[in-house]
């Protein structure tokens, strides 16, 4: 701002084209998480919108994706939800450090997993090892060794009884047998 000779002085007021090229920058960002995460979903901007019930249009979607449009806090919350992501996800919170290579794998089909009543100990187990790698996939879940030792523990006491009430439960993807001995597994 200029005083009355023509001076440059300095405002306490915040630049509002920097405010507009963060908030730009924050919208883009975002929306680039909602594409990563529908395309991780395996689904176009028509099956959203189809699945939504045209409470997403795919012109809307698309909008929000490319950073044309700016969510509403309820809107980012409301398709948080329709994606089954943590509200956090979208808004780029930082994602664990990813964990050692596994040798072999346990695989949760988590659609399989929806019949089990949501208050079981396993549905909120499986839900924040989901939350925690950030895998919002949404089909699939592999579990990592200490993850099947107290995912086991609290259906069935030891892995091998605890892979087998999952295999009863029609949970689990065919994967390696589970030796009666654990402890060479992994």
């Amino acid at each position: 701002m200029d005083d009355e000779v023509g001076r440059t002085v300095e405002t306490s007021e915040p630049d509002e084209d920097a405010t507009n090229d963060v908030d730009a920058d924050f919208t883009r960002a975002v929306g680039q998480r909602l594409r990563a995460i529908r395309q991780a979903q395996g689904l176009s901007l028509a099956e959203v919108e189809q699945r939504s019930a045209g409470r997403w249009s795919a012109s809307a979607v698309g909008a929000y994706e490319r950073g044309f449009r700016t969510l509403s806090l309820p809107r980012l919350k409301a398709l948080a939800d329709f994606y089954r992501v943590p509200v956090g996800v979208l808004l780029g919170e930082p994602a664990p450090l990813p964990g050692t290579p596994e040798r072999h794998k346990i695989v949760l089909d988590l659609e399989a997993l929806t019949r089990i009543d949501p208050s079981a100990p396993i549905r909120r187990f499986v839900q924040s090892i989901i939350e925690a790698r950030g895998d919002f996939n949404g089909r699939v879940l592999s579990l990592r060794h200490d993850d099947l030792k107290a995912l086991c523990t609290l259906v069935g006491g030891d892995i091998p009884t605890g892979v087998a009430q999952l295999r009863s439960w029609g949970v689990m993807i065919d994967g390696p047998e589970i030796p009666a001995d654990s402890t060479g597994f992994f």
